[in-house]
């Protein structure tokens, strides 16, 4: 196995690049290496997965990743960082298969990239968490896993079907691209600074989306507007998208849906049966597949 780095080398990493972890990048740098070899295994990490790695900081879960002997591209928004932290890997793992992308993550696309990516791998930032996922799943579809850490809260939402207190338009949007699932809890005792959030890990499994751009695009708007106003009846919450309350009743019962029925009670199946009945009518029919 290769080094990692503890407590005393991630101080002295932020100290020598005069490092201040900041909230509004929602940097907290996660310094234990049973935690760091956890989410790795979790992950399913092998020599033969291609990882990309959001928001890599000082490199600790990036180590983490790379001893396992997968080539590993790293995005890192923070130029001082992206900056070093090849010769931190290097100096630590010198066979490491590493490569830096210096992006705002929710920028990047397949062009910045050495290779796609099969595997998902990080620590993302609080504040960005789900717009991130989102963007790399439309981005990437050679994506086929994923374990992210997040906030908790924000873990939660993922993984929420309908009916949850928590279940929202990032669960929908979320279970578009695959199924997800909290695969573990993490101490607030094993970053620095010490956040004042929970953290969770969340596991994700591509499935072949159900249908093309044009019915996602469609989806999410929907889902949007759904959840908007979620305590509101569908055919009110979603008058505004769909012409009026009694047309979207029209299409809502066209669709196998009760008009009276809340967007928390609506799986992404029924939002997608909702969107092919929309475009039908649009005349413009979405595939059932997508390419």
């Amino acid at each position: 196995m290769g080094a990692l780095l503890g407590p005393a080398e991630i101080r002295e990493l932020a100290a020598t690049l005069d490092v201040t972890p900041t909230k509004k990048l929602g940097q907290n740098f996660v310094h234990d290496a049973n935690t760091v070899r956890r989410i790795v295994s979790i992950a399913g990490v092998t020599p033969q997965s291609k990882v990309l790695e959001v928001g890599p900081g000082l490199g600790s879960l990036t180590l983490g990743l790379t001893e396992t002997g997968a080539p590993v591209t790293a995005v890192e928004i923070d130029a001082r960082l992206a900056a070093h932290l090849p010769t931190t890997v290097a100096a630590m793992q010198p066979d490491a298969r590493l490569t830096v992308v210096h992006q705002d993550a929710m920028q990047v696309s397949a062009e910045d990239l050495p290779v796609l990516p099969t595997h998902l791998v990080a620590n993302l930032p609080y504040n960005v968490s789900v717009p991130v996922l989102l963007h790399l799943l439309a981005t990437f579809p050679s994506l086929v896993r994923s374990l992210v850490m997040v906030q908790a809260e924000v873990g939660y939402r993922l993984a929420a079907g309908p009916g949850s207190k928590v279940y929202g338009s990032p669960s929908v949007k979320a279970a578009w691209y695959g199924s997800w699932r909290i695969a573990g809890q993490v101490s607030r005792q094993v970053f620095w600074p010490v956040p004042n959030v929970d953290s969770v890990l969340v596991g994700f499994d591509r499935h072949e989306p159900p249908g093309d751009e044009q019915l996602r695009s469609r989806v999410f708007t929907l889902v949007d507007a759904a959840f908007q106003q979620r305590r509101k009846m569908l055919r009110q919450a979603l008058s505004g998208v769909l012409g009026g309350s009694a047309h979207a009743s029209e299409v809502l019962e066209a669709a196998g849906i009760a008009p009276t029925a809340r967007g928390e009670e609506l799986g992404v199946d029924d939002f997608v049966r909702l969107g092919r009945t929309v475009l039908a009518a649009a005349g413009g029919a979405a595939a059932d597949t997508t390419a």
